[in-house]
């Protein structure tokens, strides 16, 4: 994923009872099942990803945000989009 990646405006970030969750919106609600829920770092980097960004511009605002080192910042990076990614939440 070397270009830069957005989400898919058919898919919103909400929180229900303390719990952030992405739910489909429009005819995408006809495709998805299942439920994504988002843990702080998820939500942040949800975030991010509503305006499109590389994965390196991702973990530099990581870095930045977080008190994380490098390879554990990547990872999560890696692990978070592969999962967007087989959800089909990219544009």
């Amino acid at each position: 994923m070397k270009n830069g990646m957005k989400i898919k405006s058919s898919y919103i970030m909400i929180e229900v009872a303390g719990t952030h969750v992405v739910v489909p919106t429009g005819e995408a609600a006809l495709d998805f099942s299942g439920m994504i829920t988002l843990n702080g770092t998820g939500v942040f980097l949800w975030k991010q990803l509503e305006q499109e960004k590389t994965e390196r511009e991702l973990l530099s605002v990581l870095l930045e945000e977080y008190k994380v080192d490098e390879t554990e910042a990547n990872t999560d990076i890696s692990e978070f989009l592969a999962k967007l990614k087989a959800a089909d939440l990219f544009e």
